[in-house]
């Protein structure tokens, strides 16, 4: 506990002493606020505040000390909470790149962004502009404009795709708040971000996939929403002038708003129809904004707004926001082909027996027998296939492609587009190193298990690693078990009644239905090629069996098998599974069979030390599943065959696609589980929490 409680403040102390120039400017401030009583008292309304402020007037009566000594000032006291916040982009920034880079954008981005403004203002307040003259008159104190330009600076170094859709929110924040506020501090934002924006280049929105186009066109949807709910009970005093709240144009806005409601998921997942409806949204919206000019200039802006029963000014403001997100949808028009019953892959689309047929061909991994289960659909690429299940907006391919080995990352690429295209958020589910190392480079992968393979060329039960297994098999000899190596179907009817008993009874403790997708059932035990591993005892009762999955190795060879179904008897032979597996392991080592898969215990990976946020997840959730599942005991048990391990992986494009896919995972593990299944999976739980 002691290295526990030390290991967080040392981690604080060292994060600190990497961010001296954000802390010493954090200090800097604060003093300034207790100097000019600016903590605790409106600072523009001190004497001061003419002699330090910034703004075009300051630098007409020459005080070009302003920039500088204007910075360290806050006009008001709750604005100490939003700047001091904004501090963290230049943090960030400089616990990267160091203190030199970070004080350099901070300053660069200050001062550009005070002169900018200034330069900007000058001649438009030249103009009959109501809003120019205003803010041309106007004077500023703060440090936002260096802090916004960190914050810009700090975003070009997320890693793809959070740098684009972090751009974007960044870019919407201050557009919109220039659109309809436009203070002298929102345009000192927007200059300071446009330069980092044109320095460093790091949006790159040419570059997208088809998934991150149809995002963004989703949050700029959302974001114009909210503009319009927010404009209609929110005063707003931007470049088109002042608005009240609440002061009419409802039908505009109510229309736009439920609309938009209705079309945001449909462009997040690429419906065509979204799409269609978006830009007859945009081009109705761009109209209005474009009639109400020619309105305001052939008759009188009061007259216009008594047609309308709304104001001018947030009519044309959100007619550019909508030309803008026209624009956009019609560029990236080819994104938004789905619909609803969009098939994947090639046509005709491959049957159970094509699977068979290819794995047989080309060989396949541990788990790619259950790609002939039920329940999964198949996408046929060039020169593979994948399977797959379609389940909440997922499109969760199980295991590795099938086909040649060779053409692999071929069929990856191909899958993820035509998901994409589909609307489906793609991901491989028990995925090897292989597939792992053939999906984009800007995938995430996290361990979901690892496969406990024993080889067995020259398997011998010798030596004292063995003592456990070999005791197994010397008891049931004692008490004379019999091993047999059988297949369902070649079962007289009242083995086969036997079977479905036991099983019938571990399924009736655990409160969930049998899971699927990775996990089969006796139903799935019934296929011809699907063997089965029998104990029997002295009076002809079944204690106990395995039904074991043949691993093909191409040529219609087969070259390993691995283990699905484990059931006991209640009361029966107590390590039964022990003298299964040991004899199962002996007859297949003597078939020639190269390798023998016990198959992956979900979240029971061993972990390095250094796994960090999600070993940790992993394994709480292993300890609270434990009770029903015990997937940890599983693999405790797995071990005593002394097995080598293969990782394998949930291989998915980035964090926002994490919910989705749990609950496409959730559906198919437990496809029939009901609500009351779940509640009463949930009080065994909390009773193996209490133990």
């Amino acid at each position: 506990m002691s290295a526990a409680k030390t290991q967080t403040p040392n981690r604080v102390v060292a994060t600190m002493r990497r961010i001296p120039a954000t802390l010493a400017m954090v200090a800097l401030i604060l003093a300034a606020g207790v100097i000019g009583q600016g903590l605790w008292r409106p600072f523009e309304d001190s004497g001061m505040y003419d002699v330090v402020a910034y703004g075009l007037p300051a630098f007409a009566d020459g005080r070009w000390w302003t920039p500088v000594t204007g910075t360290f000032f806050v006009n008001q006291p709750w604005v100490y909470l939003f700047t001091i916040a904004g501090f963290a982009g230049m943090a960030y920034l400089e616990f990267r790149r160091g203190s030199l880079v970070a004080l350099a954008y901070y300053w660069v981005g200050q001062l550009f962004a005070i002169f900018a403004t200034a330069l900007v203002l000058w001649p438009l307040s030249q103009l009959p502009w109501a809003w120019a003259e205003t803010q041309a008159q106007a004077l500023d104190v703060g440090a936002s404009g260096g802090t916004m330009a960190c914050i810009a600076a700090a975003v070009g170094l997320f890693v793809p795709p959070w740098r684009v859709r972090a751009w974007l929110v960044l870019l919407g924040f201050v557009f919109i708040a220039m659109i309809f506020w436009g203070t002298l501090a929102d345009l000192e934002h927007l200059m300071a971000v446009l330069l980092v924006l044109f320095v460093d280049r790091s949006l790159r929105i040419q570059r997208t996939t088809v998934r991150e186009q149809r995002l963004l066109a989703f949050i700029a949807v959302l974001v114009i929403g909210a503009t319009q709910v927010v404009s209609i009970l929110v005063p707003t005093d931007g470049p088109f002038g002042p608005t009240e709240p609440v002061s009419g144009g409802f039908v505009d806005f109510a229309i736009d708003t439920v609309v938009i409601l209705l079309i945001a998921n449909g462009l997040r997942r690429g419906r065509r129809w979204a799409w269609v409806l978006g830009v007859i949204l945009g081009v109705f919206n761009v109209l209005t904004a474009a009639l109400i000019v020619v309105g305001i200039v052939v008759t009188s802006e009061a007259q216009v707004e008594s047609v309308i029963d709304g104001e001018t000014e947030l009519a044309i403001a959100s007619g550019i926001l909508w030309l803008l997100m026209l624009g956009y949808l019609i560029w990236v028009r080819r994104a938004f082909r789905a619909r609803r019953t969009s098939t994947i892959g090639g046509q005709p689309a491959p049957s159970v027996d094509d699977v068979k047929a290819m794995l047989r061909a080309d060989g396949g991994g541990t788990l790619s027998w259950m790609t002939t289960w039920d329940g999964n659909s198949y996408a046929r690429t060039t020169h593979g296939i994948v399977a797959y299940q379609r389940r909440a907006g997922v499109a969760l391919a199980l295991a590795d492609p099938l086909g040649p080995a060779a053409t692999r990352a071929a069929s990856v690429d191909e899958f993820v587009r035509m998901a994409e295209h589909a609307g489906l958020v793609p991901c491989f589910f028990s995925a090897d190193e292989n597939t792992r190392a053939a999906v984009p480079s800007t995938w995430r992968s996290l361990v979901v298990a690892d496969d406990t393979i024993v080889d067995l060329p020259g398997l011998q039960f010798t030596g004292k690693q063995w003592n456990s297994v070999r005791s197994s098999l010397n008891r049931a000899g004692r008490e004379e078990m019999t091993f047999r190596m059988t297949r369902l179907a070649d079962e007289p009817w009242g083995v086969r009644q036997q079977l479905r008993a036991i099983s019938e009874m571990w399924v009736g403790d655990k409160g969930l239905p049998e899971m699927g997708f990775t996990l089969g059932t006796l139903v799935e035990a019934e296929a011809p090629e699907v063997r089965l591993a029998l104990a029997i005892a002295p009076n002809g009762d079944v204690d106990g069996f395995l039904s074991w999955l043949p691993v093909f190795g191409g040529d219609g060879s087969i070259r390993g098998w691995t283990l699905d179904l484990m059931r006991r008897r209640e009361g029966g032979f107590g390590p039964v599974m022990e003298f299964l597996i040991g004899s199962s392991a002996k007859l297949f080592s003597e078939e020639g069979a190269e390798i023998m898969s016990l198959s992956g215990a979900p979240l029971a990976h061993d972990y390095p030390p250094d796994a960090g946020m999600i070993a940790t997840l992993s394994d709480k959730l292993a300890e609270i599943l434990e009770p029903v599942y015990g997937f940890g005991s599983l693999h405790r048990f797995k071990q005593k065959f002394h097995p080598r391990y293969e990782t394998m992986y949930l291989l998915y494009r980035d964090e926002s696609d994490l919910t989705r896919i749990g609950g496409a995972l959730t559906r198919a593990f437990l496809p029939d589980a009901t609500l009351r299944q779940f509640a009463g999976a949930g009080l065994e739980l909390a009773r193996g929490e209490r133990d």
